[in-house]
């Protein structure tokens, strides 16, 4: 009896890996046939991935005809099992619906019929063995990957900024390392948090080397943090800081998983900081990686805090408080004054400037100059024009598109070779050496889409942050014209915001001058009309200065 056949053959993207492309598997069924004598019905071929029948149409197609009985069919002819699916239970479960319709699969060059006695355990058995053997040689990829960290031997990958790889090996950058140490100087050597540490970088002149696919020079907090978080800086390494887990509910699916714990080794690459520096910094983030609930003082804000500075070392001045307790312990009220934390450097020696300022005098004296200033004549259209000004985050739109299409073509590039890894055949001599290959390009693609995932959140983030600093011309213009009216009925929190918003920087003097005089210098985010003339500060040193602007004494 002439039996009736189908025939299914199916490749991966771009890459033949075991050499049998859909024209040689079609010419090794072919020659089954005639030998067997049976007759093609129809062909069905699918290039592309093997991960899911959603991706492989004439699959789906073949399937669809032979439940509807259109051809009769007898069997179904594939060159290889793993052409017919990617693991035992898709191999299984598509042969058990097909044996429904009374159509059973052959497997030409592994020599199987599951219409004969024993052909469909063997399908089962060799099916399973080649899911077996893919997770045994995944299991022993990063087994060899553990003891190299083991070892210290760094384990593939990006090198972290501040190092570069020469012959596998981690190098200190020299044009890259000036910023780890100064990362790691300023967060554990100052009151500076990671917010504070970036924007230092960001204004200072430091400029973030660009590499893989970055495009942007500027720090972010996400940057520093990382460069914190990270023991390869005191000469450790960490494995396992992120795992390919699987998504829970779906079938052969992953995704990368950071991990709380992790173990970590002694590295054989030189150190950027001391172990006790980094110890250091792990104690300051566990007290500063959170925020602290705030019980007392509810609507109290430390107005000028970080803006006002330290007249002895520069530094930014931040809000203190005391709180007075009654004589059973209960509490009173609370006194808050802006104070150095006496931790930047001056000539080698630690700031010692002790003076503590009351906050409602610093923040009397600086709104009493906004006042003046703004109660100006020429003052209004000249503030109107500045204000109006339009941030542009063009640059930074066009950055976030470029790391898209990055994202996007490393992504597929990853799912190719997925694809790729799933047409390998387990019975091929090379199998083993092929898998390793391309599972360790396949963890190349996850870190260098884990480090664009990271700069898109920064892109995102600076976006985000410039729109919101962008000043609203009329809001902020009907406040300073009628400063005087509306400051005092500002909450604390409003003040500081309207502050900040228009004032970048206050020097004060070290001591009260004679005259009542305390603040030395303002500094304004952006021109103003002042003394017949535009200007982006204001300093009370020079004559001319304080012949135009009274003098402010203690009330």
């Amino acid at each position: 009896m002439n039996q009736r056949c189908y025939i299914y053959t199916r490749v991966s993207t771009e890459m033949q890996v075991d050499g049998y492309s859909l024209d040689a598997q079609k010419e090794e069924i072919k020659e089954y046939t005639q030998y067997k004598k049976m007759t093609i019905v129809d062909e069905y071929s699918d290039v592309g991935s093997g991960k899911n029948v959603k991706g492989r149409p004439d699959f789906l197609r073949m399937i669809n005809d032979i439940k509807e009985g259109k051809d009769k069919v007898d069997f179904v002819l594939v060159f290889k099992l793993s052409r017919f699916g990617r693991n035992a239970a898709d191999v299984l479960g598509t042969l058990q619906i097909i044996q429904d319709y009374g159509v059973n699969l052959i497997s030409v060059a592994d020599n199987i019929d599951s219409s004969q006695d024993g052909g469909k355990l063997m399908i089962s058995v060799l099916s399973a063995v080649s899911e077996i053997e893919r997770e045994n040689i995944l299991v022993q990829t990063m087994e060899g990957r553990k003891q190299k960290a083991r070892e210290g031997k760094w384990n593939g990958g990006f090198a972290p900024y501040g190092y570069k790889l020469e012959n596998g090996e981690l190098v200190i950058a020299k044009d890259e390392v000036k910023v780890v140490e100064v990362i790691y100087d300023k967060f554990t050597s100052t009151n500076m948090g990671i917010n504070a540490v970036a924007s230092y970088l960001n204004n200072n002149g430091y400029k973030k080397k660009k590499r893989q696919n970055g495009t942007l020079d500027a720090f972010s907090a996400s940057f520093v943090k990382a460069v914190i978080d990270n023991p390869v800086y005191c000469g450790k390494l960490a494995y396992g800081r992120r795992k390919n887990e699987k998504i829970q509910g779906e079938r052969n699916q992953f995704h990368i998983v950071k991990q709380k714990e992790f173990p970590v080794y002694d590295g054989i690459h030189e150190a950027i900081v001391s172990e006790e520096i980094w110890q250091a910094a792990q104690e300051k983030r566990k007290i500063t990686g959170f925020k602290h609930e705030k019980r007392y003082s509810l609507e109290h804000a430390h107005i000028l805090s970080g803006i006002l500075k330290c007249p002895n070392c520069g530094a930014p001045m931040y809000g203190n408080v005391n709180r007075k307790k009654k004589k059973d312990g209960t509490y009173y009220r609370d006194y808050f004054y802006y104070a150095c934390k006496h931790r930047r450097s001056v000539s080698g020696h630690k700031c010692n400037y002790s003076k503590q300022w009351s906050q409602d005098l610093v923040d009397d004296a600086v709104a009493e100059i906004i006042t003046k200033l703004v109660h100006n004549e020429k003052f209004e259209n000249a503030i109107k024009d500045k204000i109006n000004s339009k941030i542009d985050t063009a640059q930074l739109e066009e950055n976030l598109e470029t790391l898209k299409k990055s994202y996007r073509q490393e992504n597929t590039a990853k799912n190719k070779l997925a694809q790729q890894i799933d047409g390998l055949d387990v019975m091929d001599s090379s199998y083993e050496r092929k898998y390793k290959d391309m599972q360790e390009r396949l963890n190349k693609f996850y870190e260098r889409i884990d480090s664009i995932e990271i700069e898109m959140e920064e892109v995102k983030t600076r976006i985000q942050n410039v729109k919101l600093d962008r000043l609203n011309s009329d809001g902020i213009y009907n406040i300073l014209k009628m400063f005087d009216q509306f400051y005092d009925e500002f909450t604390d929190f409003e003040k500081q915001e309207f502050i900040k918003s228009f004032v970048e920087k206050i020097e004060i003097y070290p001591e009260e001058l004679e005259d009542g005089r305390i603040l030395k210098n303002i500094k304004f985010r952006f021109p103003v009309f002042f003394n017949g003339s535009e200007v982006s500060e204001i300093s009370w040193d020079k004559e001319s200065t304080v012949e135009t602007v009274c003098l402010l004494h203690r009330k």
